[in-house]
């Protein structure tokens, strides 16, 4: 009798090999950061925006750029200073002599693509210039309303350690993105390999050697194929019931919304997918509850004061919690 082979019941084919191409893509220059790589294609293909926070220089915004690079979709980069206006970025109404009428220019945000640059260097009123296209996918100037053309990413880059010169993201901004994602230091094999990778490139730009092997359209399509995702509902249950514990935990002051749940479903069905798979399991859910939940929960004063760090709440919480199997 023949081994009755599993059959996935949706093809994942051409989404498992439009991953494996990003993924070889980026990897013709970057070292390491593979976690940050998975979640950032994660996030792509879950319409989700990442917020990605690391000291200078362990290339958080080459890869940001790689990635944009890699999708064949318009791109633009932002770079938020304390100077800069909100019309800075969404665009302005522009006196037009001949129709004697104002007409919208629009901003950098009108892209695909979107790089912001230490977003947390521009104040609280140019942030939230954010906050609608976050969420809604459109902006609304002089009360008319200019929808975002798909597929639309906001990547978001911060450095933790310099707090001079820079504004604190507020909650409503930071719980629109989908990740938090925190880039170490790369290891001493890895920091000798970037030498020798870069060292013999030469002059050669690093943008230059990357290939685009992904559309908007076919963007668009995955991400279908990925909402159709198999999700059972003692799944379902447990991310509720993890999420609902965040409120609930005395390390915690402010627990994480339901945006949390809706991000650590649609996560988890996109990493699910990327490994080939047409339903979730539990693994799948805790690869992406750190990175989702990091940024959405503050903790109380006394935990922080003893160096205790949002991930290991999260960790601690669901250590103790039943996982389904």
């Amino acid at each position: 009798m023949e081994e009755s082979v599993f059959q996935p019941r949706t093809d994942l084919s051409a989404l498992s090999e439009a991953v494996l191409s990003i993924r070889q893509e980026i990897k013709k220059i970057i070292v390491g950061q593979d976690e940050m790589v998975r979640l950032i294609i994660a996030a792509l293909l879950s319409d989700g925006h990442v917020l990605i926070e690391g000291v200078p220089g362990v290339a958080k915004t080459l890869t940001a750029k790689l990635v944009a690079k890699s999708v064949n979709a318009g791109f633009s980069r932002v770079q938020f200073t304390p100077d800069l206006m909100p019309s800075d970025v969404l665009g302005t109404p522009v006196f037009n002599p001949r129709e004697a009428s104002f007409e919208f220019k629009k901003g950098p945000v009108f892209s695909n693509l979107i790089l912001v640059d230490e977003i947390n260097r521009a104040p609280a009123k140019t942030q939230s210039a954010l906050l609608e296209i976050m969420e809604e996918r459109q902006v609304t100037i002089d009360g008319k309303t200019y929808p975002m053309a798909a597929p639309f990413m906001v990547l978001a880059t911060q450095n933790p350690v310099e707090q001079e010169g820079t504004y604190r993201l507020p909650e409503a901004q930071l719980d629109r993105f989908l990740f938090k994602i925190t880039v170490p230091y790369p290891t001493e094999t890895e920091e000798m390999t970037i030498l020798s990778q870069f060292h013999q490139m030469g002059t050669a730009s690093p943008l230059e050697m990357i290939q685009p092997v992904l559309s908007a359209e076919q963007i668009k399509e995955l991400r279908l194929q990925i909402r159709r995702q198999v999700m059972d509902e003692k799944l379902l249950q447990f991310v509720a019931r993890l999420v609902h514990q965040t409120r609930n935990h005395k390390s915690i002051y402010l627990g994480a919304s339901p945006r949390a749940s809706l991000a650590i479903m649609n996560a988890s069905k996109a990493v699910a997918a990327m490994q080939g798979r047409d339903f979730v399991t539990p693994d799948d859910i805790l690869s992406v509850a750190v990175p989702v939940l990091r940024h959405r929960i503050i903790l109380s004063p006394d935990k922080e004061m003893e160096g205790i760090s949002e991930d290991d709440v999260i960790r601690q919480i669901i250590q103790g919690m039943d996982v389904p199997r």
